[in-house]
């Protein structure tokens, strides 16, 4: 027994308050700042487009392309950059990837058409694949799971607050049209890439690879932190270990990444394309910006509320579900208006299931997996998420909107998508209670 373990309870839950404290003020408001700016790159396209699109000459079918090239880019290396940052930890890593899609993104504005920028597209989601995925393995690393997904959540504020700034962020961008030459969106996209390759430096020298080289920590917190961890690992060594080729065959694996692709699909779609609807309703460039934004803040609130309310009942399945079919009730509610407040209303609540959502089901997600095939898995599960959500569904808004000219016609696959991910989430949380009370029933 070490000198933790002999002191009295009081002592060890200050010792627990205080080191989680110590770690959540270190680690996540810079990791949020970090993803804040990779979704504001992924993301600017939506804005640049009220001008961009004019400029190429691009169509409805031709911008959803571009759009969706960034996550079939992604789906192919967020595996493999998963993998790569646990061979070459997480400071080193993340800095690699912040770097190389600060410069993909600022050099998009050197694009001259539609051919051009379809190879921007998905150079810039190679360099970001892995980012995402990553961080949720590095924060397995350092917070224990009885916390993770309030964190998860706190983390993932980032996603809609991308939007809540990044929406007049642009449009003030856009507004210095014509300086030296340049139009408004080349200067969005270098004004807002350029950032993030600086902050991947800074990465090198703030991010640490383990709780045991954390230094910032005092030696009884790094312990205690360590021995924590340990046994939160030793703990899930019970479920085996599979390959990467069959680990991607298990229907749990396959089950979630549905899910997790209605989640995707519906903020990647409106990221994409809900400016240009919103700005069909006779706004300005700088108004479409800042009614953009709306939907996102209240989305970020309700967001950490919700992850918070799930760590407290110890209860993943229903905090996920409920979410789902917000996003499927917020699609199928645009077919009800026709003017611009209830249509803002649709989509905020179509947000707020698509991030209220992340929190509970990444903890979930993470419990079901061992810690050997965590890597993999999450990548996995969020790569072929991507896919769906980023490089099919935003190219059907775009086919299905040319086609009959509705954006709620366009909305209509994410709400049949949601329906069959509620479907799949209840059988596989079923089967997983039920080989739980097998495994409980064996043990006895």
């Amino acid at each position: 027994m070490n000198d933790i373990d002999k002191q009295g309870p009081e002592y060890q839950q200050r010792l627990e308050a205080d080191t989680i404290r110590k770690v959540t003020w270190r680690l996540i408001p810079f990791l949020m700042v970090c993803y804040l700016l990779a979704l504001i790159d992924r993301g600017n396209i939506g804005m640049a487009s009220l001008q961009m699109n004019h400029d190429l000459g691009l169509t409805p079918k031709m911008f959803g392309f571009a759009g969706s090239l960034f996550f079939i880019a992604y789906f192919i290396f967020e595996v493999p950059s998963n993998l790569a940052l646990q061979k070459f930890g997480a400071r080193k890593w993340i800095a690699r990837i912040m770097i190389t899609w600060g410069l993909a993104s600022a050099a998009t504005a050197m694009v001259q058409g539609q051919n051009s920028l379809f190879v921007m597209r998905f150079i810039l989601g190679a360099a970001e694949a892995g980012f995402f995925p990553g961080v949720l393995l590095y924060l397995t690393f350092w917070i224990p799971s009885a916390y993770r997904a309030r964190f998860v959540a706190i983390f993932m504020v980032a996603v809609p607050m991308a939007s809540f700034v990044g929406s007049p962020l642009s449009a003030l961008l856009l507004q210095i049209d014509g300086f030296l030459g340049l139009r408004g969106w080349h200067w969005l996209f270098i004004l807002e890439g350029l950032p993030t390759a600086v902050l991947g430096v800074v990465c090198l020298f703030f991010l640490t690879d383990r709780p045991e080289q954390a230094h910032w920590l005092s030696a009884e917190q790094r312990d205690w932190l360590v021995k924590r961890m340990a046994s939160e690992r030793q703990e899930r060594k019970a479920a085996p270990h599979v390959s990467i080729w069959k680990l991607f065959r298990s229907k749990e694996v396959l089950g979630m990444a549905l899910v997790c692709a209605t989640a995707s699909s519906a903020g990647t779609v409106l990221g994409v394309w809900q400016p240009q609807l919103i700005k069909s309703f006779g706004l300005t460039i700088m108004e479409t910006g800042l009614v953009n934004s709306v939907p996102y803040v209240i989305a970020a609130i309700l967001m950490v509320w919700w992850g918070r309310h799930s760590d407290q009942k110890r209860e993943r399945r229903w905090h996920t579900v409920i979410p789902l079919a917000l996003i499927c009730g917020g699609m199928l509610g645009t077919f009800g208006t026709a003017s611009l407040a209830p249509t803002i209303v649709m989509l905020t609540c179509v947000l707020v299931g698509a991030y209220a959502f992340k929190g509970p089901f990444w903890a979930l997600s993470s419990s079901w997996l061992s810690p050997a095939s965590a890597a993999a898995g999450l990548a996995g599960i969020n790569a072929a998420s991507n896919l769906v959500g980023g490089g099919l569904m935003v190219n059907a808004y775009g086919w299905i909107k040319a086609e009959t000219g509705s954006h709620s016609l366009a909305l209509l696959p994410v709400a049949v998508l949601a329906l069959a991910s509620i479907t799949t989430l209840l059988s596989l949380s079923s089967d997983a209670r039920q080989a739980a009370r097998n495994a409980a029933a064996k043990a006895v």
